[in-house]
């Protein structure tokens, strides 16, 4: 975590006077990224995210009213590896905002600060599935990454507001030392645990699984994006039949009579778990969301 504090003093070559307590407008995709920007930058910034929590953020209908955000956007962060590949390129085009393409400090591609996992190590095409060859965009759900991505968040909003960097500064900080806290806590529920087997529904849990010390035994897509046929579901429970499996995790958003019958057959706890801040009962902020999920996993597997 030190190591990642010291990237506090790195910021953009490139910066934006703007007046005292001025309002920087910050553009997510996913809601997780507008959350850690009003960690940092409390009521020097406003947010905007385009995906709903219990939305699949691969699928989301690009409203016009979208680009109208992206149009006054001073930073545009989003998850990247293609993750939204399918509709936010052609809203950056309609919006015609210099400030938040690609290479502007206004253009935070989140897959560019974090370590990717699931690289695939050849050529990539369709008949592998919803294959990311650029690594898994999943990132956000490892606390890990969550800090990476608030010290990234945090360089921007310098460079782009260089009056509030102090505030800038003390708001990390804050956060730093209470996602640090919880940590450490995290870890020592989740320590009894360690090299429990999961199955999931979608390969997007490979980042949090790899901090908690739980391994990925399976996933119900028989190919990344493709859902599973009874056959699918059948073949995938037979394979791992006695390895003991003790959870099928998947979010709201995918099919939940596939998760319950894998984890009926494998005699394992079926688990839905949000994915995203927002997207369950008190996951109001991301500390809350991972609080959530890890006792949520140390629940099922008492």
């Amino acid at each position: 975590m030190s190591r990642m504090l010291a990237a506090l003093s790195v910021a953009s070559s490139l910066s934006f006077p703007a007046s005292a307590g001025a309002t920087v407008k910050v553009v997510t995709t996913i809601p997780d990224f507008a959350q850690l920007a009003r960690e940092v930058g409390g009521d020097r910034v406003t947010t905007v995210s385009f995906v709903s929590p219990t939305q699949d953020p691969h699928f989301v209908d690009a409203r016009p009213s979208f680009a109208v955000d992206l149009a006054d956007a001073d930073l545009l962060i989003y998850a990247g590896a293609e993750l939204e590949a399918g509709w936010l390129p052609p809203l950056l085009r309609t919006a015609g905002n210099a400030g938040i393409m690609p290479g502007e400090t206004g253009h935070l591609n989140v897959a560019t600060v974090v370590p990717l996992k699931d690289t695939p190590p050849g050529a990539v095409d369709r008949s592998q599935g919803d294959v990311h060859p650029l690594g898994n965009p999943h990132t956000w759900i490892d606390p890990r990454n969550g800090l990476r991505i608030a010290i990234a968040i945090t360089s921007r909003l310098k460079a782009l507001d260089p009056d509030g960097t102090d505030a800038y500064e003390t708001g990390l900080r804050d956060f730093a030392r209470r996602l640090g806290d919880k940590m450490k806590e995290w870890k020592d529920l989740l320590a009894p645990y360690a090299g429990t087997k999961v199955v999931v529904y979608h390969k997007s849990w490979i980042y949090f699984l790899e901090w908690a010390g739980l391994v990925e035994a399976g996933t119900i897509e028989p190919l990344p994006g493709v859902p599973a046929a009874d056959s699918d579901l059948t073949a995938l429970a037979d394979r791992l039949s006695g390895n003991g499996v003790r959870l099928v995790i998947g979010e709201s958003y995918y099919p939940s009579d596939s998760l319950g019958f894998v984890a009926e057959q494998l005699g394992a706890t079926e688990l839905t778990l949000p994915a995203m801040t927002g997207g369950a009962t008190g996951c109001d902020t991301y500390i809350d969301l991972i609080d959530h999920d890890v006792h949520a996993v140390v629940d099922a597997l008492q």
